[in-house]
């Protein structure tokens, strides 16, 4: 079954260029022409990732976003925008976008964004919620019982916050892919927000001190949309 995109774009032309050339790679593309059909389409099927034009008429993307978002915090959200501000980057990433895309851009350019977002949902999709314990590089942790226990250092172990424990958790399901920071906040401090993204800052800054015991295990910045845990022994065995 092809995977099902809700494209939300008011010019009509260029709308129809976008489903044409997505249907061509085997998407199913629903096109609406302003955000109150896009929101009546959202609400009529079921998508695997949206793609919202900014200004539209009647309901802008931001808009239709926000509301998407109260009702399914999980499906992908690509803006397309001709605005290069950079507070509307920030805004869109703030509602939950997963990536933003500057008018013009290449047709190939936003495939290759669709295809990377689906493939890591996809991922997330069939990640098993039931997993408590976790090979990270040099390190085993036991999620239950918080211990992150160093496996080349006669068995040191850390004991971690709840908040520690589940931020890792999170890190380790998504291993070596981007875990947005909206799912994050959202997941363990029930809201996204400055002083809960500052506090996720915190606890980011604990786990490195924590992993950095093992050379191959790095969090990095994903500039713009959240972090990244990178195991480079599991990447180098991959290849």
């Amino acid at each position: 079954m092809n995977q099902r995109i809700l494209l939300v774009e008011d010019d009509r032309n260029f709308g129809d260029v976008l489903k044409s050339y997505l249907e061509m790679h085997d998407y199913e593309v629903n096109l609406a022409t302003d955000g109150e059909l896009g929101w009546t389409a959202f609400n009529a099927g079921e998508y695997d990732l949206c793609i919202f034009d900014v200004m539209m008429p009647k309901k802008d993307g931001f808009t239709l976003a926000k509301e998407v978002r109260e009702k399914n915090q999980e499906v992908p959200i690509i803006f397309l925008t001709a605005k290069t501000l950079k507070e509307d980057v920030v805004e869109g990433f703030k509602i939950g976008a997963d990536d933003y895309i500057t008018k013009p851009f290449n047709s190939e350019e936003l495939l290759y964004r669709v295809q990377a977002i689906l493939k890591r949902s996809g991922k997330k999709a069939d990640l098993d919620e039931d997993i408590k314990i976790f090979n990270l590089g040099k390190f085993n942790f036991n999620y239950p019982l918080r211990q992150l226990t160093f496996d080349s250092d006669n068995g040191s172990m850390e004991k971690l916050s709840p908040k520690e424990a589940h931020l890792l958790r999170l890190f380790c399901l998504y291993k070596n892919d981007v875990l947005p920071r909206s799912i994050a906040l959202t997941k363990i401090w029930g809201e996204d927000n400055y002083f809960t993204a500052r506090s996720m800052d915190v606890f980011v800054t604990k786990l490195r001190k924590y992993i950095k015991k093992d050379e191959n295990l790095e969090i990095v910045n994903i500039h713009g949309n959240g972090f990244r845990l990178i195991d480079r022994s599991e990447m180098v065995e991959m290849k």
